[in-house]
C-alpha cells in the first residue's frame, strides 16, 4: 500500500494485541491532507491505543499506517518530527512562563537557533499571549494555556497535528474560540486529526470515525453517519447517532 499524494494519513487493517487481547481490530481509514478529522470512541474503545500507533509511539500487531508519507513501523522518528502532539492532560511547565515553556520546546524539537525569534513571536502572535509572555502559566485561565500547549505543538511547523481532547474541562465560549483557531489552521493546509467526547465539536468535522471496542463502527461526514445510523428519526443528531452506534455494538 502506498499513500497519495492528497493524503495525509492512511490505514490499511491496522492491529493492535496485547497478548489475547484485540485492543485495535484491523481498522483502515484516511484522511486528506487539509482536513479536520474527527476520531471518536467512548473510554475504552481504542482510540488512544490507535493514535499511539500513528504517532510512532507503539508498534502495530499487524496491518500498515502511513503518517504525512512516513511508514509508522520502519520510520518512526520521521513521523515524531512531521506530526504535533496535544495530550488531554495539561503538560506544559506551570512554574514557567509562556516565553519560558516556547523557549524550552524549541530546543525539544530541535529547532535551529537562528529561528528560534521567529517561531517564538508567530507562536505568540498566533495564540494571543504575547501580551502575557512573561507571567507564571499556572496563573493563566485554563483557555489560554490550553492555547499555549497548541502553540508549543506547533513551534516546529509540523503537517499534521494531533489533537486529544482538546478542549475538556474549558467553557462553552472558550471553547468555540478554539475551534474557530483549529478552522483557521486547516484552512492554512495543516490537517487536523482531534478527539472529542462533544458532539457538537465532532460537528465542525469534515469527516469522521467511531471506533467501539477496537472496531470501526461508523465513518463519513457528521450527516452521514446520522442518516445511517437513524433512519427512523428525523430529528436524530450526532450524540443520538453516537448512543446508537456504540449500543448497538455492545449488544
Amino acid at each position: 500500500m502506498t499513500p497519495s499524494s492528497a493524503e495525509a494519513i492512511v490505514v490499511h487493517d491496522l492491529e493492535k494485541r496485547f497478548g489475547d487481547f484485540v485492543a485495535v481490530n484491523k481498522v483502515s481509514f484516511g484522511v486528506a491532507r487539509g482536513e479536520i478529522f474527527g476520531f471518536l470512541g467512548s473510554n475504552g474503545s481504542g482510540k488512544s491505543t490507535t493514535i499511539r500507533m500513528l504517532c510512532g509511539i507503539l508498534t502495530p500487531s499487524s496491518g500498515q499506517g502511513f503518517v504525512a508519507g512516513y511508514d509508522i513501523v520502519s520510520q518512526a522518528e520521521e513521523v515524531k518530527q512531521s506530526i504535533g502532539y496535544m495530550s488531554q492532560k495539561f503538560s506544559l511547565y506551570e512554574d514557567l512562563t509562556p516565553y519560558e515553556n516556547i523557549r524550552f520546546y524549541l530546543g525539544v524539537y530541535n529547532v535551529p537557533t537562528s529561528q528560534w525569534r521567529e517561531r517564538m513571536d508567530w507562536v505568540l502572535t498566533m495564540t494571543q499571549l504575547a501580551e502575557v509572555r512573561h507571567r507564571i502559566t499556572r496563573e493563566l485561565p485554563q483557555g489560554w494555556r490550553q492555547r499555549l500547549a497548541l502553540g508549543c505543538a506547533m513551534l516546529h511547523r509540523p503537517e499534521i497535528l494531533f489533537l486529544d481532547e482538546p478542549t475538556s474541562g474549558v467553557d462553552p465560549i472558550t471553547r468555540r474560540h478554539f475551534w474557530s483557531f483549529i478552522r483557521t489552521l486547516a484552512d492554512g493546509g495543516m490537517t487536523i486529526f482531534v478527539t472529542t467526547h462533544y458532539m457538537d465539536e465532532a460537528q465542525h468535522c469534515g469527516r469522521i470515525v467511531m471506533i467501539n471496542l477496537g472496531t470501526i463502527v461508523a465513518q463519513g461526514t457528521p450527516g452521514q453517519i446520522i442518516a445511517q445510523a437513524c433512519p427512523d428519526i428525523p430529528e436524530a443528531d450526532l450524540n443520538t447517532a453516537f448512543i446508537r452506534l456504540m449500543a448497538g455494538r455492545q449488544s
